[in-house]
């Protein structure tokens, strides 16, 4: 019975918040840069942009372009957003570079780099982001991937999923994978497939500033739904609009 109102409650929250994003989410763009200091509230969250680099990710099918361009549109929006609510935030990579040392193969070494900068921030979240593909093309919408080892994963997982559906107009269920990103580290972690570049609508959706900038809104506004109390969550985003 408590799971089911508490599934309830997420539901109802995720829906009420995905609303405010939709209407928020151009305003919010166009007056970021008026925004006042906002004090930190203590909490951490590191933003991976996935691959990177030599790594460019999967290609879109229409448009030549990389994953980990996108990828790192998207996590510096949402680095942004999480700012502007006052997180601390870590990015472990701000520009198209891997991480991977020489000595080392290519992408263990590149992972571990990884892990090291999360180990090191000790984030309240991580999130990672990334682009999925499939050979389908008609296969689309956000997918938000847990460790399947981890219960508290699997409890943010779908309260981020609820929140992106909602928001990014999908209908999709959170999954467990197999991601080391996932797994390297003590702190909870997401996976964010924030869409499919094999899919065109997706596509032309994933490769404009626009669209990038409201899935980093979606994904922020489901991490302070995590980290943050509804009321506080409804509260921020009711005065925004205010």
């Amino acid at each position: 019975m408590i799971f089911l109102q508490t599934k309830k409650r997420t539901v109802i929250a995720a829906a009420a918040i995905a609303a405010a994003v939709m209407a928020f989410v151009a305003a919010c763009i166009i007056a970021a840069s008026a925004a006042p200091a906002v004090s930190p509230n203590g909490m951490t969250v590191v933003i991976d942009p996935g691959h990177g680099g030599r790594d460019g990710g999967v290609v879109g099918s229409s448009t030549g372009e990389k994953e980990s361009d996108i990828n790192l549109g998207i996590a510096k929006s949402l680095r942004h957003f999480l700012r502007e609510a006052g997180y601390e935030v870590v990015m472990t990579r701000e520009s198209d570079v891997d991480l991977a040392t020489d000595g080392e193969g290519f992408k263990k070494s590149d992972m571990l780099a990884r892990k090291t900068i999360i180990d090191e921030a000790a984030p309240d979240l991580v999130v990672s982001v990334h682009q999925n593909f499939y050979p389908m093309k008609d296969v689309h919408g956000a997918q938000v991937f847990y460790a399947a080892s981890s219960s508290e994963g699997r409890e943010y997982a779908e309260r981020m999923q609820s929140v992106l559906n909602a928001s990014l107009d999908c209908d999709r269920e959170a999954k467990s994978g197999d991601y080391y990103i996932l797994q390297c580290s003590s702190s909870p972690s997401l996976l964010v497939e924030c869409g499919f570049l094999s899919n065109p609508t997706d596509e032309a959706n994933l490769v404009t500033a626009a669209y990038q900038q409201k899935v980093a809104y979606a994904i922020a506004t489901g991490v302070r739904s995590l980290l943050e109390s509804d009321e506080a969550v409804a509260a921020a985003i009711t005065g925004s609009l205010g």
